[in-house]
């Protein structure tokens, strides 16, 4: 299912084609995903589409420099990154999504990504740090 977003201001619009759709939203825990605080959810990196606003896009980089991490130059708003884990795979920020919140998931799985799972010299199995629950007050 395809689905379009956009980040706070509008000044980029994207159309995304997920592959498990909202099926396995997630988080990570390393440096940047827990300033960040995005829940995200995974498109094959050819099935998102910049619609509008490329020369809004900004990219940023840390540590091994293979994730590439994006953001609108005008609102700040992270929309999406192409993953260390899978570089064929990015990870996009379900708040962009039209008619999709973070607050849509009860409980999302949080990825060690302190530890990588690339760095771990036992191999590349992904281990889940935690949970992140919301539970609406009404």
């Amino acid at each position: 299912m395809e689905y379009s977003g956009a980040c706070h201001c509008g000044a980029i619009t994207f159309a995304a084609k997920l592959k498990e759709g909202l099926e396995k939203p997630r988080r990570c825990n390393c440096s940047l995903c827990r300033m960040r605080g995005a829940v995200v959810v995974t498109a094959a990196a050819g099935d998102l589409r910049i619609l509008s606003g490329q020369d809004h896009l900004a990219l940023y980089r840390f540590n091994t420099k293979t994730a590439e991490h994006y953001f609108c130059r005008q609102c700040g708003i992270y929309t999406h990154h192409r993953r260390r884990s899978n570089p064929s795979e990015l990870s996009v920020n379900v708040a962009c999504l039209k008619g999709v919140s973070p607050f849509d998931f009860m409980r999302v799985p949080v990825f060690d990504g302190i530890v990588h799972h690339t760095d771990r010299p036992q191999g590349p199995a992904y281990r889940i740090a935690g949970w992140l629950s919301y539970l609406p007050s009404d």
